[in-house]
């Protein structure tokens, strides 16, 4: 099996995109990996397109879209890849197997979405489709609703954590500031994100306005090689492994407060590459909702069950703490678009490895951990990443 490695990245702007649709993210993303990486676009052995739609968009079927930008790639495979929230990984995951297989040397990867032009009133049904609708499908607010009733299952039974979800969002928005792709960059504060006003109004259970990540429209990509190939472009980041670990999809199946498939993505991920959770120099997790964060803390390892509030309240998942956990704003701050979001935090990883990533760069950056959900803990992926030059 061939090693795989990140050779070039691109990402867009996350918010409201003036971009008509989809079409347009996607073609930006695309040229700006291309050319990052330093490549021929006629080099590149296939496409691999995350994007989860379910209704944003009327123009599904997006995998040949960045054709029209980069006419090269016609008569090249392009697939669509779809697992909710987590698309991006998925589509990440193909490409890594196209190469390790031998199929190919180089692969272009996109994730996007374009969700602001959705109707607000069809945003929440839409996203609605990432659970089971046979059991959860007339939550009320929506997905948020869904976490909502997971936040209340946790406060019942280790207490009321209103104190660690705000200080999840206030970190997060504050690490935000220092990133030129996200889509709010304004530091909260702890007492705002803290304290329920107009402003900041219950969205569904405990949660606020500040525990929501935010809608938005997106793209990001990522060129993939060969270990061999990587070696000779400019910059290169190497995958250390890789796990992918899915569950049932109702909540009734499951603790509704435990993400085990989580647990044991991040265990089989640290396993494969003979590292521990200590080994590494920070985490870009999936806080679609304050709370998600909370539970991943304990999924990774980090923090006992039950005590994931310690994580942040401690200050060890701060810029300067013992694990630093979203330096990039994290989705609560950086934004949400669905098949985006994998794609997304592959890519702040690779900035920080490559001691390219501005006023975000932490101090220590050697190894990184990504974990991308799809659903409520339902497709679990989790990358350990290196520097390989």
């Amino acid at each position: 099996m061939t090693s795989t490695a990140i050779a070039g990245w691109a990402h867009t702007r996350f918010g409201k995109s003036d971009s008509p649709d989809l079409e347009d993210l996607l073609a930006e993303a695309a040229t700006g990996a291309i050319a990052h990486a330093g490549i021929d676009p006629n080099e590149i052995d296939a496409v691999f397109v995350g994007n989860f739609n379910n209704g944003f968009t009327r123009q599904d079927f997006p995998s040949s879209l960045p054709m029209q930008a980069v006419p090269e790639l016609r008569f090249k495979p392009a697939t669509r890849y779809e697992n909710a929230c987590a698309s991006g990984s998925a589509a990440i995951h193909a490409a890594r197997d196209f190469i390790a297989a031998g199929r190919g040397r180089i692969a272009l990867v996109l994730g996007g979405e374009k969700m602001t032009a959705c109707p607000k009133e069809q945003v929440g049904e839409n996203l609605l489709g990432a659970c089971y609708r046979r059991e959860e499908g007339d939550i009320q607010a929506g997905f948020a609703g869904v976490f909502g009733r997971i936040a209340e299952s946790y406060f019942q039974r280790f207490g009321d954590q209103s104190d660690a979800l705000a200080a999840i969002a206030a970190k997060n928005h504050r690490n935000g500031v220092d990133n030129p792709y996200a889509q709010m960059r304004r530091d909260l504060g702890f007492e705002f994100c803290r304290r329920e006003s107009e402003k900041n109004p219950i969205v569904a259970g405990p949660l606020k306005r500040t525990d929501c990540s935010l809608v938005s429209d997106g793209a990001a990509s990522l060129i993939l090689t060969d270990e061999d190939t990587a070696r000779a472009l400019p910059q290169a980041v190497r995958f250390r492994a890789a796990a992918h670990v899915n569950d049932f999809l109702p909540l009734s199946r499951r603790d509704p407060t435990r993400f085990e498939a989580g647990e044991r993505a991040w265990a089989q991920a640290l396993a494969a590459a003979g590292l521990t959770l200590d080994d590494l120099s920070f985490v870009e997790t999936h806080d679609c909702f304050t709370i998600a964060e909370l539970i991943e803390y304990e999924a990774m390892g980090l923090v006992p069950r039950g005590q994931g509030a310690r994580a942040v309240l401690e200050g060890i998942t701060a810029p300067d703490g013992r694990l630093p956990v979203n330096r990039s704003g994290g989705l609560k701050s950086k934004g949400h678009p669905v098949g985006a979001t994998g794609v997304s935090m592959h890519v702040m990883a690779a900035m920080q490895l490559t001691g390219t990533a501005g006023d975000m760069q932490l101090p220590r950056a050697d190894l990184a951990g990504i974990y991308n959900m799809g659903g409520a803990g339902v497709a679990n992926y989790v990358s350990i990443l290196d520097r390989l030059n």
